[in-house]
């Protein structure tokens, strides 16, 4: 029988050929646990293996994090259900399952500057990252320079497909700045491309009826709204913008004021 030392060492050399740096770090406190309380061999080696499976998912947020350039952290436990009344609880519930990312399925939030959609944007895709899946957020005009650059140096199907690596892609902030012809022809090959084979998130201040105005043609408009709603959710939001109303209630002295500022965008 191997002594201590002995059976530490195997136990480390096979935890980095098995890349399971928890293991090396949590097997001895567990083993002494387990004498304590009588485990069975079984019931020691389900707990080594569980913690370094939760191990290797924390590592896996943190990386898919760092990776999706959030512009900020915003969660959905922190946005405020009851300033959108018409947002029905069950449908945001659906959404923050997920099921609509692996089914390649999109989400489209719509409505005036301020009503929460970058938030909502951004909770969802932290969703999405705890589910698993891999994320990339940028605004609109973030999205164009990016395709933009990939176009001019002859690079842009290879951009495409590697941006197909991204389970979902977020789209913010569509419709504040009017696309000129080639930007438009670039944002529709990202929506054509990802059409049925990865799922987009979208915001947008403008009502679908008024996209033409924003890509300055109705026809590339209309094309580009069939395949975003195919297999889609949308959602309208409504109200004032938060900022505008937290300005107002700090005049009026409501001092829960500041908190809903610094917790919705």
């Amino acid at each position: 029988m191997p002594d201590h030392k002995d059976l530490a060492a195997q136990i480390a050399w096979a935890a980095r050929a098995l890349r399971a740096p928890a293991i090396t770090a949590t097997w001895q406190d567990l083993a002494h646990t387990a004498r304590q309380a009588g485990w069975s061999h079984e019931a020691y080696l389900a707990a080594v293996l569980a913690r370094q499976v939760a191990d290797r998912e924390a590592n896996g947020v943190r990386i898919r994090m760092a990776g999706a350039h959030f512009p900020a952290i915003k969660t959905l436990e922190d946005f405020n259900v009851d300033h959108q009344p018409a947002l029905r609880r069950d449908v945001l519930a659906h959404l923050a399952g997920c099921a609509f990312v692996p089914a390649a399925g999109n989400v489209v939030l719509l409505g005036p500057p301020g009503v929460g959609k970058t938030h909502l944007a951004i909770a969802l895709g932290i969703k999405a990252i705890h589910a698993g899946h891999s994320v990339l957020f940028d605004t609109a005009t973030g999205w164009i320079t990016r395709l933009a650059t990939a176009h001019a140096t002859g690079h842009l199907p290879a951009e495409l497909k590697r941006l197909r690596r991204y389970r979902l892609l977020i789209i913010d902030e569509v419709g504040y700045i009017p696309f000129d012809a080639e930007a438009a022809n670039l944002f529709f090959q990202l929506v054509s491309h990802r059409y049925e084979q990865g799922s987009l998130l979208v915001t947008s201040n403008m009502p679908f009826g008024r996209w033409g105005e924003i890509f300055g043609d109705d026809v590339v408009a209309a094309a580009m709204i069939d395949r975003l709603v195919h297999h889609a959710e949308v959602i309208t939001l409504t109200g004032d913008s938060y900022r505008t109303r937290t300005r107002r209630d700090l005049l009026a002295g409501d001092p829960t004021a500041i908190t809903r500022t610094t917790s919705t965008n």
